[in-house]
């Protein structure tokens, strides 16, 4: 298990070095120019030179990588640009509401597809399946806004059910997280569905039927389990898409997320920010793996690390 780890740790740094640079690398290689957004359109050309040197953009791209680079190894993300405060103050700011949204929402998401994938590997080939299956096309290929303006128009400013916007109570999470579920239950719905299908071919299902086993029994017990390694892999990637922000779901909620603070830094050509934003969700990715990696075999004891 050490050595997993250790061979898995090496491997996080390549890639969020490799993230890094390639982030780094087509920032820079933007038309925008940081420092004549800081300054403003009015500016002289030797405010916005001043500016430019105060942040070092001045200097040549490798240099600039190195010192970033240095600073990350000190566990330094940089200062904003527009904000002039650190970003790991203002990532770890918007991080609680960030894991708020992304429980809820990678709850309702996988209790969601597992319910319609198993019921439609359960009557494959019926209307029943059709019926889950071409839903679950539609909920993966609808717009965000629209599924998200949808259920704020139905639940909240016709029903009253829950608030318009914001973020700080129970009531807040219930919307933006059914419609990042209504958005994901699809994929789920269709990896379990295959999964399912593929688990009930098998001949130790047979044979649980053959000894008398009721079907609740062989499919909990027997079909179920071995059909959750694909949902763990996605769940770890999902994990790492929540991190980064769904920017239009917390656009439309108005949700004080990381996802809304990159599309503020974006607009501003705030390169730290984006910086910072990205390695975040490139390290929750690699967790998110990590993770899945280490549950599958307390699932299926057939599986075991190298």
């Amino acid at each position: 298990m050490i050595s997993v780890l250790a061979k898995r740790l090496v491997q996080a740094t390549l890639i969020l070095f490799g993230v890094a640079a390639v982030t780094f690398v087509l920032l820079y290689a933007l038309p925008a120019d940081p420092a004549r957004m800081i300054a403003g359109r009015s500016a002289t050309a030797q405010t916005v030179a001043n500016i430019r040197h105060e942040l070092g953009l001045d200097q040549p791209l490798f240099l600039q990588f190195f010192h970033y680079v240095s600073g990350l190894v000190q566990g330094d993300l940089g200062r904003s640009y527009a904000q002039k405060t650190e970003v790991s103050t203002l990532i770890a700011a918007r991080l609680p509401a960030t894991l708020t949204l992304m429980a809820a929402g990678i709850f309702l998401e996988v209790v969601f597809g597992i319910l319609l994938g198993s019921i439609a590997a359960l009557n494959r080939g019926g209307l029943v399946d059709r019926t889950v299956m071409m839903s679950a096309f539609v909920g993966v290929s609808a717009p965000q806004f629209v599924v998200a303006l949808l259920l704020l128009y139905v639940f909240a400013a016709m029903l009253g059910w829950f608030p318009m916007s914001g973020y700080g109570t129970p009531a807040h999470v219930v919307l933006p997280a059914c419609t990042l579920a209504l958005l994901g239950a699809g994929w789920y719905a269709r990896i379990v569905r295959s999964a399912m299908i593929d688990v009930l071919n098998q001949d130790y299902v047979r044979t649980a039927r053959a000894k008398g086993l009721s079907a609740t029994r062989v499919i909990l017990r027997h079909v179920l389990p071995n059909a959750m390694l694909p949902v763990i892999a996605m769940i770890g990637i999902d994990i790492g898409q929540f991190m980064g922000g769904v920017v239009v779901v917390e656009a439309v909620y108005g949700w004080p997320g990381i996802g809304q603070l990159a599309w503020q830094a974006i607009q501003q050509v705030d390169i730290p920010i984006i910086m910072g934003v990205t390695l975040t969700s490139a390290l929750a990715i690699i967790i998110g793996n990590l993770l899945a990696d280490l549950i599958a075999p307390a699932i299926d004891p057939r599986i075991r690390s190298n």
